[in-house]
């Protein structure tokens, strides 16, 4: 079910050659791969933004990708190593840490498997402990993606169920308002893209041109409070003018016309970060 396609995501960043080694060692296994760049610029240590770019992206790709994701913490310890295959027919090569929680939820999860080290970890590297993205991950990874080894060749069945998961902030709705948190930035422009689902937004009833009262609070801190009109596109609102829209992936974002939502208020990203939208009566 392989197609030679393999897609690279971690938070290595691109500064020296750890993203080179990964991709030499992919290479080493089958120079016939075709190996692309998910992001390496995922937050340091930041679990739950390697999950979330991971569910961002994988349904753009054909069936039978194998992605490796490596944003590893925990890196030589007692977490597993893991590969899940996906409902669209797809792997994920990635630390059993919760970067499987968004594709589990959304995209859903057929199967998981765990890494044999024995079998599947690069020859001679038994006494390297931090560099699993290098000698577990890329390696086992482009075994897949070339076809040289089977799912079932990867290891021992584990239980979907049993895969770590990230808590994540559950929406609150109410007769006039919803509540939920910012997950994460549309990092480039600064624009935020909230836990708040299209359909749970559209139990307000919103029309385009409509005015919410937005506040956003870190824990109890007040940040932003604002009317701040729904529009179809950043062109509804004049250039420097806020805005709430339903992002790629529908979710509600908000965002400043031509401008950074987040640097402009200082907004940050996480469950600490909460959100509220009300309905302004007419």
């Amino acid at each position: 079910m392989s197609n030679n396609l393999l897609v690279l995501q971690s938070d290595f960043g691109l500064v020296d050659g750890a993203v080179s080694a990964m991709i030499g060692v992919a290479l080493q296994e089958s120079a016939e791969l075709v190996v692309h760049h998910l992001t390496h610029d995922i937050t340091p240590y930041n679990i739950f933004e390697g999950s979330y770019r991971l569910f961002q992206t994988v349904e753009y790709w054909p069936e039978g990708t194998t992605f490796v994701s490596v944003v590893d913490p925990g890196v030589g310890s007692k977490r597993r190593s893991v590969v899940a295959l996906t409902e669209k027919n797809q792997y994920i090569v990635t630390p059993d840490n919760g970067t499987l929680s968004f594709i589990k939820k959304e995209v859903g999860i057929k199967a998981v498997r765990e890494i044999s080290e024995v079998a599947n970890r690069r020859a001679n590297t038994e006494h390297s402990y931090t560099f699993h993205g290098r000698d577990v991950y890329a390696y086992t990874g482009a075994k897949l993606a070339s076809g040289h080894i089977s799912f079932e060749e990867v290891g021992p069945l584990l239980k979907v169920e049993d895969i770590v998961e990230i808590p994540t902030v559950a929406t609150l709705l109410g007769a006039d308002f919803v509540k939920g948190s910012i997950d994460i930035l549309d990092v480039r422009f600064g624009s935020l893209w909230t836990s708040v689902s299209r359909d749970e937004f559209y139990q307000l009833e919103p029309a385009f041109g409509d005015r919410f009262e937005v506040t956003i609070y870190n824990n109890d801190m007040l940040v932003y409070q604002n009317q701040v009109t729904y529009g179809k596109s950043f062109a509804d609102v004049r250039i420097g003018q806020p805005l709430i829209y339903i992002n790629s992936l529908y979710r509600v974002g908000l965002a400043i016309n031509q401008g950074s939502f987040a640097k402009a208020y200082n907004i940050g990203v996480g469950s600490n970060w909460h959100i509220e939208i009300r309905k302004i009566a007419h």
